[in-house]
């Protein structure tokens, strides 16, 4: 089964929530599309056209359930959960990599072995998803211009997909762009690090980080003394 809900600021604040379970794996996937419809899904009007925006893109929405779904260990009782929020959804799936399968080839997008390959194989001749092992690099291409990017937990007995709202980079001016320019997406770094490239002190860079976390542009590694950035 699947539960799905729609939450407010926080997971104490519930818009809408629905426990899905005892039909196909088509109607769950058919349904899920629905509700991402309802909430991120945006008719723009202007003048005598209509187009529709997603904040959150649609595709990637659709290959993060695809994959819940096709490579879920059907074994466990757990639910499918999806968490969606008004910045970013999160998908969990129960189960975690098949064996065989590491961390870094499923990061890398290249993801060959087929839990359940009737399933994957019925998806395919529908075509909801492409070729197989393509899902987790179309995810990363639908961000591509987006400063905001998706992000890909490996747990124990759970894979996490976060899907967050699309950012460009007109969204940082300022001493905020300078901050976050002067960071990396492979190599965390500390205040004193930025400090050595920037025109203003630790304290200013201190507040700025705040910020870009709190507007989930950067992540924050560590604690206390140790803490260090990267872009998100």
């Amino acid at each position: 089964g699947l539960d799905i809900g729609k939450f407010g600021e926080s997971i104490n604040v519930i818009q809408k929530r629905k426990t899905v379970q005892n039909i196909s794996a088509l109607e769950l996937f058919t349904q899920t599309i629905e509700f991402f419809e309802d909430y991120f899904e945006l008719q723009i009007i202007k003048g005598k056209s209509r187009t529709i925006q997603n904040p959150i893109p649609k595709e990637a929405y659709r290959e993060a359930i695809a994959n819940a779904l096709i490579h879920r260990n059907w074994n466990l009782r757990e639910h499918i959960r999806i968490l969606m929020f008004d910045d970013k959804i999160e998908v969990y799936s129960p189960g975690s990599l098949p064996k065989g399968v590491t961390k870094e080839d499923y990061l890398a997008g290249n993801f060959s072995s087929l839990r359940n390959p009737i399933l994957a194989n019925v998806f395919f001749r529908l075509n909801i998803v492409e070729i197989f092992g393509t899902g987790i690099r179309r995810i990363k291409e639908c961000y591509k211009q987006s400063i905001s990017k998706p992000i890909f937990d490996v747990f124990e007995n759970c894979i996490k997909i976060t899907l967050p709202i699309l950012k460009s980079n007109s969204e940082l001016t300022g001493d905020k762009f300078l901050v976050f320019n002067s960071l990396s997406r492979l190599e965390p770094k500390a205040i004193s690090e930025l400090a050595q490239n920037l025109p203003f002190g630790k304290s200013k860079i201190r507040q700025i980080l705040s910020e870009l976390n709190r507007e989930d542009f950067i992540t924050i590694i560590g604690n206390g003394k140790s803490i260090k950035y990267l872009k998100r």
